[in-house]
């Protein structure tokens, strides 16, 4: 459950005592909205072309209940990433 899109609850990683639950704080909203942040992150590697094995997309929601996205990469994806963000940098200076 490691895989892009993949909402990162897989039971080995929680820690129930690690986790401050606030009333009135909604959670759910920010985990949902990260996770469509994960599904659209998702497709644009994929559409750009990246290998995605090394790629891990998680969602989550902060202490105030707003989402979040965390990304793990392999040092080979990250390299990946890096030479197509430097290739996009250059198209959209050119472009300018």
């Amino acid at each position: 459950m490691d895989g892009i899109g993949d909402d990162g609850f897989d039971g080995e990683d929680l820690e129930p005592d690690a986790v401050l639950w606030v009333r009135g704080v909604d959670y759910l909203a920010g985990w949902r909205d990260a996770t469509q942040a994960v599904a659209e992150l998702g497709d644009a590697l994929t559409g750009a072309g990246m290998d995605t094995a090394g790629i891990k997309l998680r969602a989550a929601a902060t202490s105030d209940g707003s989402g979040v996205v965390r990304l793990e990469l392999s040092a080979a994806a990250a390299r990946q990433v890096a030479v197509r963000a430097r290739a996009s940098a250059a198209q959209w200076r050119d472009v300018s």
